[in-house]
C-alpha cells in the first residue's frame, strides 16, 4: 500500500499536527465536534517534504491521491469542480504545524472561469457577487501563483473607482467589476505572455504547488529563523470548500479571540466586516466594525457563534483566535487556533484558567513562554504622568517596556546617535530582521497576519536601536499611545515618551 499523503477533514484529528498541519488538524478537530465547517480535505507536511526533495514537483502518486480526495470532496459537498450545473469553489491555504501568521500564501474562490462566473450569476441572481468572486481569484492568482504582483491590480482598481467616482470597491457594479476581470486577464497575460488558465483542475495544480513554495520564501525564512522553527517541518496544504461572505448584506466575514490578546479579558475580541471577503479585513480598505456590532447585524449566527467560541475554549482550554464566515445567515468556522497574546494577557490568562478549573498550575506555567517573561519585567511610565502628557499619535510597539528618546526616521541616524550615547527612537515604514539598512540592530518583531499593509510602528530601547514597522491601526494586541510635551514631531527636536505593551 502506497503511503498516504492526503486525508479528508472527516479523516484527521487534533492529535495529528505534525502531519496535518496546525490549521488541518484543527479543521478536522471542528468537524468531529460538530461544528459548521466547509469540507475539504488537507495535503500533509510529509508531501511538502518531498515536493521539494523531487526538486519542486509534485510526485504523480500525490496528484492521483489529490485528485481522488477531490471527488470524495464534491460528493460530500454536492457539488463538483467546474461544473456548469452546480459548480465547486474552493480555498487553497497553508497550514505549518506551528503558527506562522501571514506568512505564506491563500487563493481563495479556485474553480472560476467565464463560463462558471456566467452560471454562478444567473443561478445566484447576483451577477455582482460571481464577478466580484472572479476579480478577487484573478488577482489572488496572479499574485501568489504567478507572482505577478498585487501592484498592478490596485491600480486598475483605483483607476475605475475614480472614473465611476466612487471610494470602495462595494461600490462598484456588477457591470464595473465585469470590466475589471477583463482589465486584470490582460495584465496578466502581458506580464506572463499566456492567458490566464481556465481549467480548474490547472488552477488548482498551480495554488498548491504555490502554497508549497511559499514554505521558503523570504518572510516564512525570516519568521521561522525569528522563531526556531526548523525547515524540515514543512506545510500542509488545505483544500476547503468556499463560504462567501461577500454576497450581499446578509453576509460577512470577521476574524476574533476568545479573550482579550493584549489584557487577557474574558471578553469576546475581534473583527467583522458585511458583504465582504476574509481578505478585506485584513487589507485596509474598508473600516471593520467591532465583533460585538455582529449581534447587531447576524443576531442568531452570533448566538451560534459565541457557542462555538465556549465550545473551543473548553475543547483546547486555551484562549482561541478564530476566522469565520457569514454567508446568507449561515456561520460557517474556516480556522481556529490557541491565540497570540501579549505576555500579561498570558499571565493573566493562564492564571484565570486555573481559577476556572480548565488546567492545573502545571500546565498553565508550561503555557508561558520563558522569553515573553522578560517583557513583564521592562520599566513602564507613571500612570498619571502619562495620561496628563497630550497624545500626538498610536501605534503597536515593536519592542515591551517604557522608552523615551529623540525620533528619528532612518537606521543610519539611529545607528549615529545611538553609537553617542543618545536615547533614540526609530520610525521606520518596514522592519524586516533581514532588511537592508538594519545591520546592527537588535530586537525582532511579531507580524500580524490581520493587517498585512505597511504600517506604523515605532521603538526604543536606551542606547540600543530597535527595528520597526508603522502601523495605522490596532491589531489585536492592545492600542498603544505616543505622548510628548510638544507638537513638533521633526527629526531630532523632540523627546516623546511611549506607552509600551502592558
Amino acid at each position: 500500500m502506497s503511503k498516504k499523503y492526503v486525508y479528508l477533514f472527516t479523516e484527521g484529528n487534533a492529535n495529528m499536527r505534525e502531519l496535518l498541519g496546525g490549521k488541518g488538524a484543527n479543521l478536522a478537530e471542528m468537524t468531529n465536534l460538530g461544528l459548521p465547517v466547509p469540507q475539504g480535505f488537507t495535503i500533509s507536511t510529509e508531501a511538502c517534504t518531498r515536493y521539494y526533495e523531487d526538486g519542486k514537483m509534485i510526485a504523480p502518486e500525490i496528484m492521483e491521491q489529490i485528485n481522488e480526495a477531490l471527488v470524495k470532496m464534491e460528493e460530500i459537498c454536492g457539488k463538483k469542480f467546474g461544473d456548469k450545473e452546480n459548480p465547486l469553489l474552493v480555498s487553497v491555504r497553508s497550514g505549518a504545524r506551528a503558527s506562522m501568521p501571514g506568512m505564506m500564501d491563500t487563493i481563495l474562490n479556485l474553480g472560476l472561469n467565464e463560463d462558471v462566473v456566467a452560471v454562478l450569476a444567473e443561478k445566484s441572481n447576483n451577477p455582482r457577487w460571481a464577478w466580484d468572486c472572479y476579480r478577487r481569484f484573478i488577482q489572488m492568482y496572479s499574485d501568489v501563483v504567478m507572482e505577478v504582483g498585487k501592484k498592478y491590480f490596485e491600480q486598475l482598481i483605483d483607476k475605475m473607482k475614480e472614473e465611476r467616482g466612487v471610494t470602495q470597491d462595494v461600490e462598484l457594479t456588477a457591470d464595473d467589476l465585469k470590466e475589471l476581470a477583463s482589465q486584470f486577464k490582460a495584465e496578466y497575460k502581458q506580464k506572463i505572455g499566456t492567458d490566464f488558465p481556465t481549467d480548474p483542475k490547472e488552477q488548482l495544480d498551480g495554488a498548491i504547488k504555490a502554497v508549497f513554495r511559499s514554505w521558503d520564501n523570504p518572510r516564512a525564512n525570516v519568521y521561522r529563523r525569528d522563531n526556531d522553527i526548523p525547515y524540515s517541518w514543512g506545510t500542509a496544504v488545505n483544500v476547503q470548500m468556499m463560504a462567501f461572505g461577500n454576497m450581499g448584506d446578509d453576509c460577512g466575514t470577521g476574524v476574533a479571540f476568545t479573550r482579550n490578546p493584549a489584557t487577557g479579558e474574558k471578553k469576546l475580541f475581534g473583527e467583522f466586516l458585511t458583504n465582504a471577503q476574509g481578505e478585506d479585513v485584513v487589507a485596509g480598505v474598508r473600516t471593520p466594525m467591532p465583533i460585538s456590532q455582529m449581534a447587531e447585524k447576524f443576531p442568531e449566527a452570533f448566538a451560534q457563534f459565541e457557542g462555538v467560541c465556549s465550545t473551543l475554549e473548553n475543547h483546547y482550554h486555551d484562549m482561541q483566535d478564530m476566522e469565520f464566515t457569514v454567508e446568507h445567515g449561515k456561520l460557517y468556522m474556516l480556522q481556529t487556533r490557541n491565540g497570540k497574546r501579549t505576555p500579561a494577557a498570558a499571565l493573566k490568562i493562564a492564571c484565570v484558567l486555573v481559577d476556572e478549573g480548565r488546567i492545573d498550575e502545571k500546565q498553565a506555567v508550561a503555557m508561558i513562554e520563558p522569553r515573553s517573561l522578560d517583557a513583564l519585567l521592562h520599566p513602564q511610565f507613571d500612570q498619571k504622568a502619562l495620561k496628563a502628557a497630550p497624545v500626538i499619535g498610536k501605534a503597536l510597539a515593536a519592542s515591551p517596556g517604557a522608552a523615551c528618546g529623540q525620533v528619528v526616521f532612518s537606521a543610519e541616524d539611529a545607528k549615529e546617535w545611538a553609537a553617542k550615547g543618545q536615547k533614540v527612537l526609530l520610525v521606520r515604514l518596514e522592519t524586516s530582521r533581514g532588511h537592508r539598512g538594519h545591520e546592527g540592530c537588535s530586537g525582532h518583531t511579531d507580524r500580524s497576519r490581520r493587517y498585512d499593509q505597511p504600517r506604523r510602528r515605532c521603538c526604543a530601547r536606551h542606547g540600543q536601536v530597535l527595528r520597526i514597522r508603522l502601523l495605522g491601526h490596532q491589531d489585536g494586541r492592545g492600542e498603544q499611545e505616543v505622548r510628548a510635551g510638544g507638537q513638533d514631531l521633526r527629526r531630532g527636536r523632540l523627546d516623546l515618551h511611549r506607552r509600551f505593551h502592558r
